[in-house]
């Protein structure tokens, strides 16, 4: 199996908790390799940029206030099968749904502070990755 790249952010409700090292090590031991990483705080246009895909959804308002309301850290994950691996680590989005162990379960607020967001596929990991990263920043 060949080697996969996905995005990842550390949401504010966790780098409010500075939850991103335990974050990561839980990503890292997992198999997963953090290949480019940075802490930013997005204006609500720029989040409301990235979640363009949810404009029509009823909670994206709620959802690009709260991502920029703090600091995030945003993330290129590589590995075997990087994007189903990392959204496993995860968890189901709705914390109280997810399995023993993830981020989501241990750190998660609720639904909507649930701590990570993660690609769902390769198409989307290549978009998000581009959003966040020149070339240049991706040293694997």
């Amino acid at each position: 199996m060949a080697l996969q790249r996905t995005f990842s952010i550390i949401k504010p409700d966790a780098t409010e908790r500075n939850l991103t090292g335990a974050i990561n090590a839980k990503l890292e031991g997992a198999g997963l390799r953090i290949v480019a990483q940075k802490r930013l705080h997005l204006t609500k246009a720029q989040a409301e940029k990235f979640y363009e895909v949810h404009r029509e959804r009823p909670f994206y308002d709620e959802l690009t206030s709260f991502m920029s309301s703090g600091p995030i850290v945003a993330q290129v994950l590589e590995g075997e099968d990087a994007i189903a691996k990392n959204r496993e680590v995860m968890g189901a989005t709705n914390p109280a749904e997810a399995a023993e162990g993830t981020i989501r379960k241990e750190f998660a607020r609720s639904l909507g502070e649930n701590s990570v967001h993660g690609s769902d596929a390769a198409e989307t990991a290549a978009v998000e990755i581009a959003y966040f990263f020149s070339g240049l920043e991706l040293v694997g």
